[in-house]
């Protein structure tokens, strides 16, 4: 076992000298932003500071100040120090992969209040100084050794694969939305949102009085946006679906109605945008803890799906996984154990979707399970467990077993597992955006986001 250990007051000697190395990293410098309140683009964002003087100030002074305090604060004095007074000076910047060691040296001790005063140097790789000063002390007089304690690992919540959703989508035209019904504040200001940021050209349906009350109250300018007034939500539902079929909309964004109405409108047989594929939802999680998009499907629409349900689903997910340039998704069927159980359906199941595949009934991804979620998404699980397949521990797709685990499992990954997700239906002519009334405006652009990618991925996949 590591132990801390200080030096107390008595047993300092002029000329000790204690150090570390130690270095800068992205995680570094964005955990000091979230902690100082720093968010200049020069310190945390990665390609602003390549095109500009890389990562300046931050790591020039507070990363290294902080050094210096660690190593005060763990060796030398070490635990029970009190920091008096600190006077440094600042010779060069730390850039983005910078070796920097921080070495104090004891120069002085005065007896009264125990006071020691120590040079403080931070040098980089090349040996050039980097910050040098004097750092003055109370040292501790009381002996104090300790297991030390291992920190524990920080993730930042940076949703950066959403924020690339969004970035890929922005390489096409707006695409024109029927919003439903956005006669609440968040789905008025999601849409808005939307437009701001190049994604949509939404067309407002709804009752006209309600959406404008909503828009007097918020300050929107609604001067922009075209308005189709209906009488209520079921209204805005089948009015949304005629302008789609019609070939006016590419897309539809549910706003505040219940799901099933506008599904109702949607899945009608006469009327609605029906195709030969059932239709499912896909929630496109960004999970800190996980390196790549997670894709769970479906945790919204198909309670009990049938084996010839989960084909389709199956095959929606991956199709939606090609578009946003995943070429050959891997994915993994769920269950709660990793054998074929005949008193398990799902087990079954999955069984059934892998030879499925095997038969080019599905295509154009790696299908493996029965898994479990842990094999699934972690390689150690799967090693321990004695799995080997090309999906465990890197999966990209998750078909859940029914509607109930799906919406756990998410919500799980959501409040928590610190992710953040985006959501859109699958199956009908034309995507859809599917959103909740608690999703924030970040999860409702970067549903839009993936409606816009798949749109254009499956009109030039017919040119």
């Amino acid at each position: 076992m590591e132990y801390i250990e200080n030096s107390t007051f008595d047993e300092i000697q002029i000329g000790d000298s204690a150090s570390l190395e130690r270095r800068l990293t992205m995680a570094d410098i964005k955990l000091f932003a979230v902690l100082s309140g720093d968010s200049d683009p020069a310190h945390v964002d990665e390609d602003y500071a390549k095109s500009s003087t890389f990562h300046e100030a931050i790591a020039h002074g507070l990363w290294g100040g902080a050094l210096i305090s660690a190593v005060l604060g763990t060796q030398l004095p070490g635990p029970g120090t009190l920091y008096l007074n600190q006077n440094l000076s600042f010779h060069r910047s730390i850039g983005l992969g910078d070796v920097v060691t921080v070495t104090v040296k004891v120069i002085e001790k005065k007896p009264e209040q125990h006071r020691v005063t120590l040079d403080c140097r931070c040098v980089n790789q090349q040996g050039e100084t980097v910050i040098s000063g004097a750092a003055e002390v109370r040292a501790p007089t009381e002996k104090v050794k300790r297991p030390r304690r291992a920190l524990p690992d920080v993730h930042l919540a940076e949703r950066l694969h959403l924020h690339r959703l969004m970035e890929g989508a922005k390489q096409y035209p707006a695409m024109r939305t029927a919003v439903v019904h956005p006669v609440d504040k968040t789905s008025l200001i999601g849409a808005v949102a939307a437009a701001e940021h190049g994604l949509i050209e939404p067309i407002l349906i709804g009752p006209e009085h309600k959406i404008r009350a909503v828009a007097e109250a918020e300050q929107i300018d609604l001067s922009p946006y075209r308005l189709v007034d209906t009488r209520h939500s079921h209204a805005a539902a089948e009015k949304a679906v005629a302008l789609a079929r019609a070939g006016e909309v590419d897309a539809l964004m549910k706003g505040s109605l219940h799901t099933d109405e506008l599904l109702s409108a949607v899945v009608a047989r006469a009327t609605g945008l029906r195709t030969e594929r059932r239709i499912s939802h896909v929630f496109a999680f960004d999970v800190p803890t996980y390196a790549q998009p997670l894709f769970i499907t479906d945790a919204a629409i198909n309670i009990t799906p049938t084996l010839e349900d989960k084909r389709d689903i199956t095959q929606n997910a991956i199709d939606l996984a090609h578009a946003l340039g995943i070429e050959q998704p891997k994915v993994a069927v769920l269950s709660a154990v990793e054998t074929v159980t005949a008193g398990i359906q799902s087990t079954l199941d999955a069984a059934a979707l892998c030879k499925m595949a095997d038969r080019g009934q599905i295509t154009g991804a790696i299908i493996d399970g029965p898994l479990a979620l842990d094999n699934a998404v972690s390689a150690e699980a799967a090693a321990i467990k004695g799995i080997v397949s090309p999906v465990a521990g890197q999966a990209d797709i998750l078909i859940v077993p029914d509607l109930v685990s799906g919406n756990m499992l998410a919500k799980q990954l959501e409040y928590l597992g610190g992710a953040e997700s985006a959501g859109i239906l699958l199956g009908a002519s034309v995507p859809i955006v599917l959103t909740s009334r608690a999703d924030d405006t970040i999860s409702r652009l970067a549903s839009c986001a993936l409606a816009v990618l798949l749109f254009n991925h499956q009109r030039e996949a017919l040119a």
